[in-house]
């Protein structure tokens, strides 16, 4: 799967030089992030107007269209993770009310799928990584700060700066025991 800054889609397969599918042309957005779910059916396309795409893998014509379209954030998504099954998914991004951290359910209607959002990180969050053991969200942020979300409760457990920058990327071990930071400096 690639996305450019043209706003561009596309799937290949590893054997053939031709792409299969063409999820979005070029002079949409800028791709700022994409994922395939676990279970390798569904992929995502975060962007830079604040929408996140999602489209059925398994597409038969050249240029699908997708089955879920949201305005998640008013300026943009930076990052977002499929939770559980995939009908959970967080976002990231940039917002104008500081809601920089949402959870959206994809099985009720589009007006009614905002399950939460988190006020956090003053010009928006950067990065998203999902701790499914611990039913955890981290998200980084511009100023490089780190918040720490139980999506059970829905509250922020912790918040820390780890940067003096902004977050660029962030990991987590497979035990769940560490997670790590990079950032833009």
């Amino acid at each position: 799967l690639t996305g450019a800054q043209d706003g561009s889609v596309r799937m290949f397969e590893w054997t053939r030089p031709q792409q299969l599918v063409c999820f979005r042309q070029a002079g949409n957005a800028r791709v700022t992030r994409m994922y395939f779910n676990s279970q390798g059916n569904k992929c995502g396309v975060a962007d830079g107007e604040g929408f996140l795409s999602i489209w059925q893998v398994n597409q038969t014509t050249s240029n699908p269209k997708p089955y879920l379209s949201w305005q998640c954030h008013s300026k943009t998504t930076s990052d977002f993770a499929f939770i559980t099954s995939s009908s959970l998914v967080a976002t990231s991004g940039q917002s104008n009310d500081n809601r920089n951290v949402c959870l959206w359910d994809s099985l009720v209607s589009s007006g009614n799928s905002l399950i939460h959002a988190f006020t956090c990180h003053d010009h928006g969050a950067t990065v998203l990584q999902y701790a499914p053991k611990h039913q955890l969200l981290i998200s980084g942020g511009r100023k490089g700060y780190i918040c720490v979300f139980d999506i059970r409760q829905r509250q922020t457990l912790y918040t820390f700066q780890a940067h003096e920058s902004a977050i660029k990327a962030l990991a987590l071990d497979p035990s769940e025991d560490y997670f790590v930071t990079g950032s833009a400096e």
